[in-house]
């Protein structure tokens, strides 16, 4: 019999997250909608003429500005923390779809606002700081408009291309309804012979199950659901790539990677130092594949067969409040104002645990600037979940201290730095637990699980923003995305990544069908550059002590006050040099040679 998930509404309260902290009733809800819609209509009064008035008039803007956008804030969370945890539910989903249209409606009004500030000379602009000196509050925000002057289009262009966002949003959007909400799971047979659904909460716990028949058929089922809207996954990717490539080109832009980064503050050098540096290092996963294949004693290492610990059966199983504890523990060295705000969220309702039916699969942690960060997770009782958490919590609390140090408009730190707090707390975590180990079976289980931290974030992310650079390029070219052109770049990526000793499966050239974060516009290269900064900030915290953590503490301070690259250089770590990534290669190389001496 198939395990049945539960409803939404056969959730308990204290498993879900506390959305009433945002509108205790709905009917709040709209009334801010209502207040928010007025002041987006007011912005109509902020043209040229009336800007050019002098310092009071801009700074009037700019007080409004950061009033829609505390109402933005609480407003867009509210439907999309609904909607994210019953994607079934139609009323959600419109409520969801109103505020995309009203965020849309706000980057429509702003967007030729923005085009006339981003034209003001320096001069001009010193004369309306000493005209308004309270004008200053909103420097930085001022000064990162500004520094996109050179791809800043006409205010007439500027309007239309912020109201082409809604409509070019349809594909994420329906990617995510056809993932999420239309799929239904297929089953398969357990280790016990019982019929399980394969969600996608489930699909990789299923795949380091011990015996090798359920692994297989789960790889086999699971990607076979893709396979067979394989045209239409290709269709709605192509159509992201695509509008990725047309706004780059508006923009003026050599191509749309370039584009993104620079968004971000980010050099487009960034980028590529990251897939030469993995590539200079691909022999270590090779290595590892060989090693791998030797443990778990096969004539044949499938693509199915890398999840599964090769340190042999062992009970593994977390619960979560114990999950909870190991976390506080671990990041003790943080100090006392770090683990009381992990408490807080722990015990105050700021995570969404458990899957339910409809739930958005994955994780993630949501900030949110005047109440607290929203944390929503799919805890599945093992160490991958455990990780998982200490990882969203390492957001939360970035976003919440970035929060409590900068107006709102300052506090959201760039993408290319988000993804350093979340990995930095994970090197954090595995440090603990081998050190609260004398067990050599549970150390070696340990270094396989921060093993496979390496394998999937560093390796496999950089072939994932590799795969992305490359489908961007063959449009930049005139070349179509179909399904098969798709799925053969993606198999031949597995090969050169993983080397002689996998087999590489037919069905892994479909995986790329599954990856939300392929409608993000180059966002995965951020996941292995910033696991190179934590691997660098973490040593620096359990080497130095305070020193470091107050700097790492300024760093989650920081915002968008400074460029991301600067931000981590005032931490310690230089992202804009190969050497990151190659010293946290070289531990990934000193972990294989561990393991390799521990299993002997």
């Amino acid at each position: 019999m198939a395990e049945e998930l539960l409803k939404r509404e056969q959730v308990k309260r204290e498993d879900t997250w506390a959305i009433e902290d945002l509108f205790a009733t709905e009917e709040e809800f709209f009334d801010a909608v209502d207040k928010l819609e007025k002041l987006i209509s007011e912005f109509s009064v902020f043209t040229g003429e009336y800007l050019s008035q002098g310092g009071t008039k801009v700074l009037e803007y700019y007080k409004k500005l950061e009033e829609v956008w505390l109402l933005l804030d609480d407003t867009f969370a509210y439907a999309s923390r609904n909607g994210d945890v019953d994607t079934a539910n139609a009323h959600y989903q419109e409520l969801r779809g109103k505020m995309t249209s009203v965020y849309n409606k706000f980057l429509e009004k702003n967007a030729p606002i923005e085009t006339l500030i981003a034209k003001i000379e320096d001069a001009a602009l010193e004369k309306l700081y000493a005209e308004a000196p309270e004008l200053k509050n909103y420097k930085v925000s001022i000064d990162n408009t500004r520094r996109l002057r050179p791809h800043t289009l006409t205010p007439e262009l500027e309007e239309l291309l912020a109201s082409s966002q809604e409509m070019a949003g349809g594909t994420e959007k329906a990617f995510s309804l056809l993932c999420n909400a239309d799929f239904e799971n297929p089953t398969v047979a357990d280790e016990k012979g019982e019929m399980v659904k394969v969600s996608t909460g489930r699909f990789v716990p299923m795949l380091e199950s011990p015996d090798a028949r359920v692994r297989r058929d789960t790889f086999k089922a699971y990607y076979g659901r893709y396979e067979q809207y394989k045209n239409t996954f290709a269709a709605l990717y192509e159509g992201k790539v695509k509008a990725n490539c047309f706004y780059a080109k508006a923009r003026k832009y050599d191509s749309a990677l370039e584009a993104a980064v620079d968004v971000n503050n980010v050099p487009k050098e960034v980028y590529f130092n990251l897939i030469e540096a993995v590539h200079e290092y691909m022999a270590y996963l090779h290595q590892y594949m060989a090693l791998r294949k030797k443990l778990l004693k096969v004539d044949e290492l499938h693509m199915y067969d890398i999840y599964v610990p090769i340190v042999g059966e062992m009970d593994a199983k977390i619960d979560y409040p114990q999950a909870q504890e190991e976390i506080k523990a671990a990041l003790k060295v943080l100090g006392d104002e770090y683990v009381g705000l992990l408490e807080e969220g722990f015990t105050n309702r700021w995570i969404d645990k458990y899957e339910n039916e409809g739930k958005r699969s994955g994780a993630y942690s949501a900030g949110n600037y005047s109440h607290h960060p929203y944390v929503l997770m799919n805890f599945q009782h093992n160490l991958d979940s455990e990780f998982t958490l200490v990882h969203e919590m390492g957001h939360a609390l970035h976003s919440y201290f970035s929060a409590k140090n900068n107006n709102i408009m300052d506090s959201e730190y760039k993408i290319f730095v988000a993804e350093v707090a979340s990995t930095c707390n994970e090197a954090l975590l595995m440090n603990h637990l081998l050190n609260h180990t004398e067990d050599k079976k549970k150390r070696a289980y340990l270094i396989n699980y921060f093993m496979e931290q390496f394998r999937t974030t560093l390796y496999r992310q950089t072939m994932l923003a590799e795969f992305e650079m490359l489908t961007h390029k063959m449009v930049e070219e005139g070349k179509s995305l179909t399904a098969e052109s798709l799925k053969k770049l993606y198999y031949d990526l597995n090969v050169q990544y993983y080397g002689e000793d996998m087999v590489v499966d037919e069905e892994i050239a479909i995986e790329w069908a599954r990856i939300p974060h392929f409608y993000y516009n180059f966002y995965v290269y951020q996941y292995a550059t910033s696991f190179a900064a934590s691997m660098a900030l973490s040593q620096m915290i359990l080497k130095e002590g305070q020193p470091a953590v107050e700097r790492y503490l300024k760093f989650l301070s920081g915002g968008c006050t400074k460029s991301p690259t600067d931000l981590l250089k005032d931490a310690g770590v230089d992202m804009t040099t190969k050497k990151p990534i190659h010293e946290a290669l070289q531990i990934f190389g000193s972990l294989i040679q561990e393991m390799e001496e521990l299993m002997k």
